[in-house]
């Protein structure tokens, strides 16, 4: 797999020459302070909060307290600002009131745009969590604003505030004076008391999705006058993880570590080297010897993208995501921009040949080996460990399969692959072997070709496999059957099966058997469900244990303890 889609990868940023800095004595201001919105529409990602707002000042509805929360970096004390320079804002003839679009002109535009005004008093609560800090406030709200329409208090990061400066807050902010306003902003809503809660407008604001920041980076480069690749931003965009500040904070550095040789252009080359990223080649190969039960290799390429300075976290990270990938494919919900075409060729052929439990099993392994290797004290050894793990124990059926194939007596539907011998790091077992091998299609199947026998339970397996758990589960808990022989299936009719289950299983069984089943309801004995089997085993099993002297003795000694199961199915007491 590549970083770009090819050798013509799409450059950007270049195509407003015109907008290309000019040399400027003043000191360099960072893109995150440079590009902070000042308007409105400038706020990507928060149409909901902004519609809202505006329909507020057109109906003269603004209320006294406004609560931002959301992640880092996605606007709260800028949307506070801009709250404030809108309900502050005279317009550019000094004749206006408060609107949505603040003109951005006038002096008390201009102030707070420059953090100079004196009625719009900025607190970081995070400095200043005190009591004395909230008296000052409550001590000064009883004055009229100087010079502007309403006097405004940010305060940023109002959960570090204690909880006696809460508590000394409420009276005032339940019942401030009608020229002020509180603007509250934070990032950990849980920790604001219900209280003050219950006194504000709040207003959650989403994460900014990759597309967004895609788009909002390409229009800063094109104004900084710097060209950059197409997948080199959407790393970025990814990266930022739903965060513009972030994200400016990464394209700025990016933008510093563009060669100077290749004319400055940043590539996705430099930018996954920069934030530490496993190249995609090396990942999807790294994963392609995993599925093969390739432990050698597996562990040659591991130590290979180490040496190159590739984090072994980073690389566990890259085989989750590519997992999460291939997952997603296989229900038509992967899109990718940043993937070139042989990328997404490769997922889907892997989401065609990997089963949803395989890829269940994989993540599950590569989740909690990413916990070990974050705290492993040499992290190598840890990933070579998971690795290895991967391949040989994903390969075991889980004890949900192993049991219908036990209980059906079908164990050599699934042949367990025998363990490697000792000091042998070769070929391994592939850890996405299926079950049972795939039956033909229908189309391929012709009238004379015999119909192989199967139990129930198969029957059970082989709709699981093929994504009919709806029939699953109710030929699991409802079917009982009266007959069953090859290509005839004839079972008791119960209100839980509706009218057309009979013809849905016929189609399912031929589409996943290549051969036409005759399946019907009928009369006559019928044998119990497979879930009726299981719970009657269950109760069995309890009615036993209830016969153990230990278990007769503890149940005397608690007469309400109940016997309940753990994670393993085995029972115990709970007292």
């Amino acid at each position: 797999m590549s970083d770009s889609a090819d050798d013509e990868t799409p450059m950007l940023g270049m195509d407003l020459p015109e907008t290309a800095p000019q040399a400027s004595s003043g000191p360099y201001r960072v893109l995150a302070r440079k590009y902070r919105p000042q308007t409105f529409a400038e706020l990507i990602g928060q149409d909901a909060m902004v519609r809202t707002l505006g329909n507020a000042i057109a109906r003269d509805r603004l209320a006294h307290a406004f609560l931002m929360t959301g992640v880092r970096g996605v606007g709260k004390t800028s949307t506070a600002r801009l709250i404030a320079k809108a309900l502050n804002c005279v317009g550019a003839d000094g004749q206006g009131g408060p609107t949505i679009d603040p003109c951005g002109v006038c002096e008390p535009c201009r102030a707070i745009t420059d953090g100079r005004h004196i009625d719009v008093i900025e607190m970081d609560a995070a400095s200043h969590t005190g009591v004395d800090d909230v008296r000052e406030i409550i001590e000064a709200v009883r004055y009229a604003a100087v010079s502007a329409r309403y006097k405004i208090y940010i305060i940023d990061e109002v959960h570090m505030l204690s909880r006696n400066a809460f508590n000394a807050l409420l009276k005032t902010l339940e019942e401030p004076p009608p020229h002020v306003k509180f603007l509250f902003a934070t990032t950990e809503v849980n920790k604001v008391p219900v209280t003050v809660l219950s006194r504000c407008q709040r207003f959650d604001l989403r994460r900014i999705t990759p597309d967004m920041l895609f788009t909002h980076f390409s229009g800063i480069l094109q104004k900084e006058g710097v060209e950059a690749e197409a997948p080199a931003i959407w790393l970025i965009a990814n990266a930022a993880e739903g965060s513009v500040r972030d994200g400016l904070s990464i394209l700025d550095q990016a933008i510093a570590h563009a060669d100077l040789d290749g004319g400055g252009i940043v590539s996705a080359e430099q930018v996954r080297a920069m934030l530490g990223l496993s190249d995609r080649s090396s990942i999807a190969s790294l994963m392609a010897t995993v599925l093969e039960g390739d432990a050698g290799g597996a562990i040659d390429l591991a130590r290979a993208q180490y040496a190159l300075g590739i984090e072994p976290v980073a690389m566990v990270r890259g085989l989750m995501d590519l997992t999460h990938a291939i997952t997603l494919a296989k229900v038509s919900r992967h899109d990718d921009p940043a993937l070139a075409e042989s990328d997404r060729a490769r997922i889907g052929e892997w989401a065609q040949k990997l089963g949803f439990a395989p890829l269940n099993r994989l993540w599950q392994l590569l989740l909690k080996g990413h916990e070990e290797v974050l705290r492993a004290n040499n992290p190598i050894e840890h990933l070579e460990m998971l690795l290895l793990r991967v391949i040989y124990a994903a390969a075991m059926p889980d004890p949900g399969e192993l049991a219908k194939l036990l209980e059906a007596g079908a164990s050599r539907t699934m042949p367990l692959a025998p363990p490697a011998a000792p000091g042998d790091m070769g070929q391994a077992p592939s850890p996405v072997a299926e079950v049972a091998a795939p039956a033909p299609a229908a189309s391929e199947s012709h009238v004379d070709a015999p119909v192989a026998a199967l139990t129930i339970a198969q029957i059970h397996q082989l709709l699981e496999q093929t994504g009919n758990h709806r029939l699953a589960v109710m030929v699991y808990e409802h079917l009982r059957l009266i007959e069953l022989a090859p290509g005839v299936l004839v079972f008791a009719s119960v209100p839980a099966l509706d009218p057309g289950f009979a013809r849905d299983l016929g189609d399912a069984l031929l589409n996943a058997t290549g051969n036409r089943w005759q399946v019907r309801a009928g009369e006559g004995d019928a044998r119990p469900s497979l879930g009726e089997v299981r719970d009657a085993r269950l109760a069995d099993n309890d009615a036993r244990i209830r016969e153990l002297p230990v278990v007769k003795a503890a149940l005397a000694a608690f007469p309400d303890a109940t016997l309940v199961e753990d994670d393993d199915n085995r029972h115990k007491l709970n007292p």
